[in-house]
């Protein structure tokens, strides 16, 4: 059993979907849990309640992670009141479901500093707080299958997933001899409130349901959790700048 107890965890977009999966299973494992929000609050004091009943320390921070500013106040928000910061989660994505052709420069901007840019400011601002003579502190960004294929409307999340993947294998490169692990979980098609309403989703959702080999099984924001745990403990000490993909074998098929 994985025993994160006297570790402090911060999971950005944990107010619901698989945020809040990650931040609940890091309690379950005896982790202290910041959660972040950007505009869910009543959803984020929610799942900060979940984290206390299970007797762990719990607080929630209002931070735009694709802001400078706010990842720092965030971060030194972790260091007064936790004053120790052991496991990050990058799991926050925006950017709407839109073709190639209605995208402009802004919409590109947007996205890549949310879903790509955000886990190198959360690295830097923590990077103190991180750094350690001995041992390993854990950093877990989110991707997803647009990164490495075609989606409809998908094209600048799937951009920012590639490029998010990239930017942690170089971060791991950067960081990981001051005793940071940084890897990626990539999660197949999940229920949550983001994916049913990518355009074209009961299909996509009806292939996963063809194509996954896990017998009676559907992949859920539980199973994307147990990845992240995984990278988040010490059995993963060994594990630098990789991605881990967490779909049933779907993404094995041609």
């Amino acid at each position: 059993m994985i025993d994160l107890t006297g570790k402090v965890a911060l999971v950005t977009g944990a107010s619901r979907g698989i945020g809040k999966a990650c931040a609940i299973r890091l309690a379950d494992a005896g982790a202290d849990v910041i959660v972040n929000y950007v505009t869910s609050q009543s959803l984020a004091l929610e799942t900060a309640a979940e984290i206390q009943t299970r007797g762990r320390r719990a607080a929630v921070v209002r931070a735009d992670v694709s802001e400078e500013d706010d990842v720092a106040a965030m971060i030194g928000f972790v260091e007064r009141e936790f004053g120790q910061l052991d496991v990050l989660i990058s799991n926050v994505a925006t950017g709407g479901f839109r073709t190639l052709d209605n995208a402009n420069a802004k919409h590109f901007a947007a996205v890549m500093r949310t879903n790509a840019f955000a886990v190198v400011q959360l690295v830097h601002a923590a990077r103190r707080l991180l750094a350690r003579p001995t041992g390993h502190a854990k950093v877990v960004a989110l991707s997803s299958h647009g990164s490495r294929m075609a989606l409809p409307a998908y094209g600048l999340i799937g951009a920012s997933k590639a490029a998010l993947e990239s930017l942690v294998r170089q971060l791991a490169l950067e960081v990981g001899n001051d005793g940071i692990n940084i890897n990626v979980v990539l999660a197949g098609l999940v229920a949550t409130d983001s994916t049913r309403v990518i355009p074209g989703a009961e299909s996509m959702f009806a292939a996963v349901n063809e194509r996954i080999l896990v017998r009676e099984r559907e992949l859920t924001t539980g199973d994307v959790a147990d990845a992240v745990l995984f990278l988040a403990s010490p059995l993963s000490d060994l594990i630098q700048g990789q991605t881990l993909v967490v779909d049933g074998g779907v993404s094995i098929r041609g």
